[in-house]
């Protein structure tokens, strides 16, 4: 039963509760009088609570499909953040914006996490770029690294993890070319995290600190999703 038509139900009884009410005496014998009303109104309390159930009701299946489409849009973003990093990934391995090393040993443990970072295995990766990173310290290649580490942990769901690395190389390295870029999935872990604030204030930094690069294009379209 719709609530428009429960609605009329319950209008219908009060008319009649009412007319019941004003009829005259003699119409109704004492007892047939006060069966009637009884009735009536055990109806009109069954109608009652059957309208508040069917509002509790409205209101459970709105609040599950806002939940439904919020989560719906939180596994878009992060599908379009990853497909932004693997294009990123692809163009380094074309001769993008990874730096090449003289040492091949040293050039060889880092290409193994970006390999395992291009073919979505995103934990291995993680691990794999923390043991670049403990064993050449003071390689250019750090900032990149660092990076992909926390893009690895960000693609794999680890956002805490995501944000304090990030966060490091940027604190190190605030110039790299990959900062930006950092803010911006720093800022996406912040949504998922639902710190918005936070996320605010990362893509606001982009804008500020890096407004000719094309993170910052990205960090104003985010910026009005999150008004």
């Amino acid at each position: 039963m719709s609530l428009y038509s429960k609605s009329l139900g319950t209008l219908a009884l009060a008319a009649a509760l009412s007319g019941l009410m004003s009829a005259p005496a003699h119409a109704f014998s004492d007892d047939e009088a006060r069966r009637a009303i009884l009735e009536l109104r055990e109806q009109l309390k069954q109608v009652t609570e059957q309208n508040r159930q069917a509002r509790l009701q409205l209101a459970d299946q709105l609040e599950r499909l806002q939940h439904e489409l919020a989560g719906m849009r939180g596994q878009i973003e992060q599908l379009n953040w990853q497909a932004d990093l693997q294009k990123r990934s692809s163009e380094d391995q074309s001769g993008g914006h990874a730096d090449k090393v003289a040492d091949p040993q040293e050039q060889a443990a880092y290409e193994g996490p970006m390999g395992l970072f291009r073919s979505g295995k995103y934990k291995e990766a993680a691990a794999a770029f923390q043991t670049f990173l403990e064993a050449y310290p003071e390689s250019q290649l750090v900032p990149e690294a660092r990076f992909y580490q926390g893009s690895s942990r960000y693609a794999s769901k680890d956002f805490k993890a995501s944000i304090s690395g990030l966060q490091q190389m940027i604190q190190a390295a605030p110039q790299d070319p990959r900062a930006p870029d950092a803010l911006l999935v720093i800022a996406a872990s912040q949504i998922e995290l639902n710190d918005l604030k936070g996320a605010k204030a990362s893509l606001q930094r982009i804008v500020k600190d890096y407004p000719q690069t094309s993170a910052a294009e990205t960090a104003k379209s985010r910026l009005k999703l999150l008004q």
